[in-house]
């Protein structure tokens, strides 16, 4: 039986994390993707320019091969007078390989990026969700809100 182990990214990860994104965005129907190689040095570049307000957590299996992220976006927000430190989170990148997919390793990434924003104080996590992940996400105790809206401002 394998080992696996949820935990913060290590710089020298960054590489393999890039290249879960970059299946990703294969999976996802991703077309004139570009060279994956250039992707990969782009995305360690943006993520150490970011690691600031981005934070990601791997899974690990036990011969140290990376085969999940999650990644959580921290942002500040406006102060009030009761509480001059402010900040939301928003999980983003969720990804598994599907070898190890269906069997509770999303939802316990998740849940590790959720207990990290505890950690941090932040008043709430937001996620945009496939329609597949929406019952994980939804096991991990997000809900839908009537007050949360958003407006696309951009082709992505």
């Amino acid at each position: 039986m394998e080992n696996l182990v949820i935990r913060p990214a290590r710089p020298g990860e960054l590489a393999a994390v890039a290249g879960l994104r970059w299946e990703w965005l294969v999976e996802h129907g991703g077309e004139a993707l570009g060279e994956r190689e250039e992707f990969v040095r782009h995305f360690v570049e943006w993520a150490r320019d970011n690691a600031g307000s981005h934070r990601c957590m791997v899974l690990v299996r036990d011969d140290d091969v990376v085969i999940g992220m999650a990644w959580l976006a921290v942002v500040q927000r406006v102060p009030t007078p009761r509480a001059p430190r402010r900040a939301s989170g928003d999980l983003q990148c969720v990804y598994v390989v599907p070898e190890a997919r269906d069997g509770g390793l999303g939802g316990a990434l998740i849940r590790a990026v959720l207990d990290g924003a505890r950690e941090l104080g932040l008043e709430r996590v937001t996620v945009h969700s496939s329609p597949r992940a929406i019952p994980a996400y939804a096991r991990c105790g997000f809900e839908e809100s009537p007050r949360l809206l958003h407006a696309r401002v951009a082709g992505a």
